[in-house]
């Protein structure tokens, strides 16, 4: 039986460049041995997500995303609920395609994009969980996490990432510092800040340095809690990180690799909590990164070698032997604790 696979598409999305391509997207996945179609998604709330957690149910091998970091993190909040997962794979057509970026797809061209999948090389990626919500690339809080949801949709399709870059200077001179209580693997912050966020990829805004040492699959946020609202201060971060990412030292940041947070509000202060680009509720709120939950196809020749965690061959023993433990349990006997 042949292997089945179902692209989402969101046809709104990258000037509706993906409709075009659309038949040659199919033949694609037909070369690489999976009988393909394709859903277009609608204006319905959660109209990718609940696609591709209808097909997953089904059986479907691989569930490609197609369209911006909003329709990916759609598809992954089908899917990562699941215990059997379907493979992914990504076609950017978004405004800043972060997560393409991270993982070397090509952002430009969505026949290209689809091609990477012929290469049949797959990542275990980190995701992240947000109270009952999955993201797959950043969670965040402060005025600044706020612009993605604040560009209006027309505006993303028209212009892109120019639209972003307006907004964001729009926004500087209003940021304003919040009280927060962050509890992070054993250690805390409570004070004041501008900005906190929490990246799964190296790539935050279609910016690479913000996280230059960021791993995709190695279990861990990356944490970065701006600590000034100055806007002399902040201008002069800005410029720490895009000269080489020079910021990750500086007094007026922490910087840190964690698994779990727990971010609290303070005093009077509301907290919007940014879940890849969408408002995602306010604090208080636990993230928790789940290792290599997703298996998503990636163009790895590219990646660099220190993006990506590699396993040592006794602990992928030692991984192998508990698995072939827990398949000879009786099926109504649980694992011991």
């Amino acid at each position: 039986m042949r292997k089945r696979a179902r692209v989402i598409y969101n046809p709104s999305s990258g000037r509706e460049a993906l409709k075009k391509d659309m038949i040659d997207i199919l033949g694609v996945f037909e070369q690489a041995g999976y009988e393909t179609s394709a859903f277009a998604t609608t204006p319905a709330p959660n109209s990718a997500r609940d696609e591709a957690e209808r097909v997953a149910r089904e059986g479907f091998e691989l569930v490609v995303a197609a369209g911006g970091d909003g329709t990916i993190n759609e598809v992954v909040n089908g899917i990562a609920g699941l215990k059997k997962r379907p493979k992914m794979a990504i076609i950017p057509a978004g405004t800043t395609n972060d997560y393409a970026r991270a993982l070397r797809i090509p952002r430009e061209d969505p026949l290209a994009a689809a091609k990477v999948v012929l290469k049949n090389q797959t990542i275990k990626m980190d995701i992240g969980m947000a109270g009952k919500t999955y993201f797959v690339n950043i969670a965040g809080g402060g005025r600044l996490t706020e612009l993605t949801y604040e560009v209006p949709s027309n505006l993303k399709t028209l212009f892109g990432y120019l639209a972003y870059l307006v907004k964001g200077a729009e926004l500087l001179p209003r940021i304003r510092p919040f009280k927060v209580d962050l509890k992070y693997d054993g250690e805390e912050y409570i004070g004041e800040a501008s900005m906190f966020f929490l990246a799964l990829t190296n790539s935050v805004g279609g910016f690479e340095q913000i996280v230059p040492d960021a791993s995709l699959n190695d279990g861990k946020f990356t944490m970065i809690i701006v600590k000034t609202s100055n806007l002399a201060e902040i201008l002069h971060l800005i410029t720490l990180v895009l000269t080489g990412g020079r910021h990750i030292n500086d007094s007026r940041i922490i910087y840190r690799k964690v698994r779990k947070v727990e971010a609290k509000p303070r005093g009077d202060s509301k907290i919007m909590i940014n879940l890849d680009g969408e408002y995602g509720g306010d604090a208080p709120m636990t993230f928790v990164n789940l290792k290599q939950h997703i298996e998503t196809y990636a163009n790895l020749d590219d990646i660099p070698d220190a993006a990506v965690e590699t396993e040592t061959p006794e602990i992928l023993e030692a991984e192998r032997k508990f698995l072939a433990g827990v398949q000879e349990l009786p099926e109504d006997e649980e694992p011991k604790k």
